[in-house]
């Protein structure tokens, strides 16, 4: 399905090249790619849950999305925009909060709230709320540019992707199924 196939390499010592394999591997296959993940230096005997649950068809992740219009390049500028969105995203942080609280779930991820808070989207007392309330075990995973110094400290473990290289410096659009 993809037009032109490119390599990518997630590299370094941090936590998550793996996993990020297998998300993107879940984004090509909900646009419809066909995908083979081939473990090397990972036998069918070794205990990996990404693997499992796809083999068992167990994938258990509900994905929900703020339904507020937002253009990254110009509604930052809109006050009003901006306005409307804090709101929003106080509000959803908050039932995120009570959900934590009744551990409704074992893990949330917030992508891109990292960078909420860079721009100012959302106040650093409801990410640390959120993580004072939750219930021990709930494994919270916040993604986004711009991390600052006091959401760095609030973390037990932090990874920077850094890229060294990109299609995008050379002009190719992002691909259905390999960037979204």
């Amino acid at each position: 399905m993809l037009e032109k196939g490119l390599v990518q390499i997630y590299t370094g010592d941090g936590k998550g090249k793996t996993t990020a394999a297998f998300g993107l591997a879940l984004r090509a296959a909900g646009q419809n790619n066909k995908v083979l993940v081939y473990q090397f230096l990972k036998p069918p005997s070794l205990d990996i849950g990404e693997r499992f649950a796809l083999q068992l068809g167990a994938v258990r992740i509900r994905v929900e999305a703020l339904d507020i219009p937002w253009d990254m390049a110009k509604s930052f500028d809109d006050k009003e925009a901006v306005a409307k969105m804090k709101a929003a995203i106080s509000e959803v942080l908050e039932k995120i909060t009570q959900t934590a609280e009744k551990k409704f779930y074992d893990c949330l991820i917030l992508d891109e709230i990292v960078f909420c808070l860079s721009k100012g989207l959302v106040e650093l007392e409801d990410i640390k709320n959120l993580i004072n309330r939750r219930a021990p075990s709930v494994e919270i995973i916040m993604t986004g540019r711009g991390a600052t110094d006091e959401l760095l400290e609030l973390a037990d473990l932090v990874t920077e992707m850094k890229k060294i290289k990109h299609p995008f410096d050379k002009g190719v659009a992002a691909r259905r199924g390999i960037e979204f």
